[in-house]
């Protein structure tokens, strides 16, 4: 799992890397809570609590084509199986659960996203976090991860290879602009919020991102 802590500017860059096999580290919050989190949830909170840490009160997006699969799988399987089903498991596997938890466990009301994008949820979370910093938040916290899929799922999920989550701290600047255009084009091989990660720790001037008849074009703007 590779996670980026911050976007370049005044607040630096805090890259978080985690073996897949370990379970993310969400020691901050008390045990009982620490429970209630599944894998992905705890590759969100992993790369969001550092970042959020100076500022009690910060609005999020959060994306994820995917969500909760294992929770979901284990609620459908439970019902074939005509098996009473857990209250607890099917609030926990909705697709807004982890911006529940998150608000619950910092006391942070602030306004919350969670998108369900598809292969360029990436960018529309951007877009969703700009809106946010127009309207007046000094700062959006972005959180985009995925969970391997359970293996029953593995022939029509084919854009997570690992699982993976990255954190993004934005604040209003000219850093960075992001254009979209028609055009067609490849798919990276690697989930493209990790191209990203690489473009920003490599200091890389562009990015491209296909999806569809979409072109994403990531510009770094020159000092």
């Amino acid at each position: 799992m590779a996670c980026l802590g911050s976007w370049p500017g005044q607040h630096g860059r805090l890259v978080r890397l985690v073996d897949a096999g370990q379970q993310p580290d969400v020691s901050a919050l008390p045990a009982m809570q620490r429970r209630r989190l599944s894998r992905l949830a705890r590759m969100a909170f992993h790369v969001a609590w550092p970042l959020a840490e100076a500022r009690p009160q910060l609005p999020m997006v959060f994306a994820s084509r995917h969500g909760e699969t294992p929770r979901t799988l284990g609620i459908l399987t439970d019902l074939a199986h005509n098996e009473p089903l857990s209250p607890t498991q099917f609030s926990l596997s909705v697709h807004n659960a982890i911006i529940g938890l998150w608000s619950i466990q910092r006391g942070d009301h602030s306004e919350m996203t969670a998108l369900a994008g598809a292969g360029d949820g990436l960018e529309n979370a951007v877009l969703e976090a700009c809106g946010l910093l127009h309207d007046g938040a000094p700062a959006v916290l972005l959180v985009i991860a995925e969970e391997a899929p359970p293996e029953l799922y593995a022939p029509f999920i084919d854009d997570v290879p690992f699982p993976y989550a990255v954190g993004l701290l934005l604040t209003l600047g000219d850093d960075w602009q992001l254009q979209l255009n028609r055009g067609d084009g490849a798919s990276s091989e690697w989930p493209h919020a990790l191209n990203l990660v690489r473009a920003l720790c490599s200091d890389q001037p562009t990015l491209q991102h296909h999806w569809k008849s979409r072109q994403w074009t990531w510009s770094r703007n020159e000092a």
